[in-house]
């Protein structure tokens, strides 16, 4: 059979095979969704429902919302060790399980269960990037490129025998959000590209190379917090990589201040956490040069432009800010690796 994404047609596995999801966020979306189209989908493992905005009402994750359109059986542990969720996962006699962006680590009895084993759906080239954060990581850090791994899966944190990838531009205007959405429909495509050529035994699993190893780290709300003692350059990445969540953010007179897009400019405002206008624009000094506030979004307000919110604002050009704790996203030094 075939099945058609957008833009081009991918070779489908056999529409019996059943398969076995587990899966949370927006990103993989696409992957369920081209799994529902291509096989007999029949089962969906995703995270409970959390407090989320302003209200802290329980939200679904994405995966839950799809998979309750398709009417696909779906359990919600805390963890995999709840008592009951394995002999769940057996009972629905898997030939393959496949996971995206879940947010748990399996277990070795979970690993064991598909004859087929079980497929990863990873948002980097690895070795580069294992972890929780990878899209973020790779903006945060300056890479010109990233892509999508998909790998057959083992006890170790994204450590398992690659299958294929994929590689994509990081254009310079990507965001978190921007590139993952990418990411996710690549991630898609390849992921029904590969899973035929695995099963008939026409794409065989090749070993990283855990020399080449870089790691991005959960992140947290935390991390946002801008630090103006780093180069203006590296605040504008983490502006991007952090956009949507966890957001980068400022404190001004007791006002947290969501910086939603930045740029960087070699000219200086003066001492760093000095505010000034560079183009019509406000902007930070830091470090090495200015962060150049583009677009804000004050607490509990929509966002706005620079100029318009100075201009709500007038004693904030002029102002200096305090110097943010030191928060270095998740604790990944320059290198990427933990700290």
């Amino acid at each position: 059979m075939r099945c058609e994404l957008p833009g081009r047609h991918v070779l489908c596995y056999d529409s019996h095979m059943r398969v076995v999801f587990m899966g949370s966020p927006e990103f993989a979306v696409p992957s369920l969704r081209a799994l529902i189209r291509s096989c007999e989908v029949v089962g969906v493992v995703t995270q409970p429902d959390r407090p989320a905005g302003r209200g802290r009402a329980p939200r679904p994750p994405a995966v839950k919302s799809v998979a309750a359109e398709a009417g696909l059986p779906l359990i919600q542990p805390d963890t995999l060790r709840v008592p009951g969720v394995v002999d769940q996962l057996r009972a629905w006699s898997p030939g393959l399980i496949v996971v995206a962006a879940y947010g748990q680590i399996l277990r070795p009895d979970v690993l064991a269960l598909p004859s087929y084993g079980c497929l990863n759906v990873h948002a980097s080239l690895l070795p580069r990037w294992r972890g929780a954060a990878p899209i973020q990581a790779a903006i945060l850090h300056g890479d010109s490129e990233t892509g999508v791994t998909i790998m057959k899966m083992e006890p170790g944190l994204d450590t398992g025998p690659i299958l294929s990838q994929r590689s994509t531009a990081i254009l310079p205007d990507d965001t978190g959000g921007s590139l993952g959405r990418r990411l996710a429909d690549l991630g898609a495509e390849l992921l029904l590209a590969a899973i035929p050529a695995y099963t008939e035994g026409r794409l065989v699993p090749r070993p990283q190379d855990g020399a080449l190893a870089t790691h991005a780290p959960m992140l947290t709300k935390a991390a946002g917090a801008l630090d103006f003692r780093h180069p203006a350059a590296d605040l504008a990445r983490r502006v991007r990589a952090f956009e949507p969540w966890p957001g980068s953010s400022l404190i001004w007179s007791d006002l947290r201040l969501t910086v939603r897009q930045a740029r960087a400019v070699e000219e200086t405002c003066g001492d760093i956490g000095a505010i000034g206008m560079v183009d019509g624009f406000p902007a930070v000094a830091t470090s090495s040069g200015s962060l150049v506030l583009q677009t804000v979004q004050p607490a509990g307000r929509r966002p706005m432009s620079g100029p318009d919110f100075a201009r709500g604002a007038r004693a904030f050009i002029g102002a200096r800010l305090p110097i943010a704790q030191e928060t270095n996203a998740a604790g990944m030094d320059a290198t990427g690796q933990e700290g």
